[in-house]
């Protein structure tokens, strides 16, 4: 069965012009008082733009760098947080979407609760350097993570992260994965299992290609660029080419976002019976049908889309689950029991 959720109504996204979750603290402008409060080397950075709104440089990778401590402080007590320089500096409000959806995918298997504390495991497929997935999963709802890379580099920076913040320690793994080739194999443990699964691959097929659509972008967004300047980080888009950083397994792979999912998807029956919920982020709707189809493939008994709506921007994810009902009830009754 294939079901299809839309959490964000055509009313609601007119009401709403972020249209994040509406438990996404992200939602009204940055404070920048308060935030500079929370973290003092983002003041370096701040200035008032041209209709006299407080704002930062959203194309200096080091000014979005300070943005995300700053952040990270003030939202979820995070007292130490950085990445080596050229590594995805993600936007903190779209990570926190991702996990307040997730959360609401978990409450709908759970008679509308959402499951919380570490009795809830979840694994992020390319933790990366920064691990903001398993740091506002575990701060707002107390999930347990394993958080997996093939990047020698970045499983360092997050471990480290990681150590210097006592609430994490306990909460968070981070794992190395030997082969990127590889999703789940090497990294989930023959007797583990997991509530729920996510990933933000890769979406290039090479650093061709990535160029090519960079080039495009930076065309076309040349002419909003006083937009861009008036708007709060997750509704800019940057017209440089990497604002936000990244490694090369960020951002393009074999076979890019498809051929990264369709592994993910292959490689989930092999630890089928170990998890409730697979996802993953799609970018290019054009990918879907395909996904669908491999799903099909493979007997996934549920299948769900959910939108998430970022100003004008729609981004989705795509989950799936072979459980039926007699092992759902014995997952909720042995593992989310209330």
């Amino acid at each position: 069965m294939t079901l299809k959720s839309k959490h964000t109504s055509k009313k609601n996204r007119e009401a709403n012009t972020l249209g994040l979750h509406p438990r996404n603290p992200h939602r009204a402008r940055y404070d920048f008082t308060l935030l500079v409060d929370s973290f003092p080397e983002l003041a370096q950075y701040v200035h008032t733009n041209q209709y006299g709104s407080e704002t930062i440089n959203f194309s200096d990778p080091d000014a979005v760098r300070a943005l995300n401590s700053a952040l990270l402080n003030h939202f979820y007590g995070i007292n130490f947080w950085d990445i080596p320089k050229g590594f995805l500096c993600p936007p903190i409000p779209g990570r926190a979407d991702y996990i307040h959806h997730l959360a609401d995918l978990l409450a709908q298997s759970n008679n509308g609760t959402i499951p919380r504390g570490k009795r809830v495991k979840a694994l992020d497929v390319g933790v990366g350097a920064n691990c903001v997935y398993p740091i506002i999963g575990c701060k707002e709802y107390g999930w347990q993570f394993v958080g997996a890379d093939a990047n020698s580099v970045a499983v360092m920076a997050a471990s480290e992260i990681v150590k210097a913040n006592g609430t994490l320690k306990k909460a968070i793994k981070i794992r190395h994965q030997p082969d990127e080739m590889h999703v789940f194999k090497n990294v989930w443990g023959a007797d583990e299992r997991f509530d729920v699964t996510l990933c933000n691959p890769p979406f290039h097929t090479n650093e061709e290609s990535m160029e090519k659509e960079n080039a495009r972008k930076r065309r076309g967004l040349n002419t909003g660029k006083r937009l861009q300047e008036s708007k709060p980080q997750h509704s800019v888009k940057n017209p440089n080419a990497l604002n936000f950083g990244g490694q090369a397994a960020e951002l393009w792979c074999d076979g890019g976002e498809s051929g990264f999912i369709s592994r993910m998807i292959t490689e989930s029956v092999a630890v089928q019976d170990q998890c409730f919920w697979f996802t993953s982020l799609v970018s290019r709707q054009s990918n879907l049908p395909a996904l669908r189809t491999l799903l099909k493939k493979v007997n996934a008994k549920q299948v769900k889309e959910v939108e998430m709506a970022q100003g004008q921007k729609v981004s989705r994810f795509i989950a799936w689950s072979f459980l039926d009902d007699d092992q759902i009830d014995y997952w909720l009754s042995n593992y989310w029991d209330n």
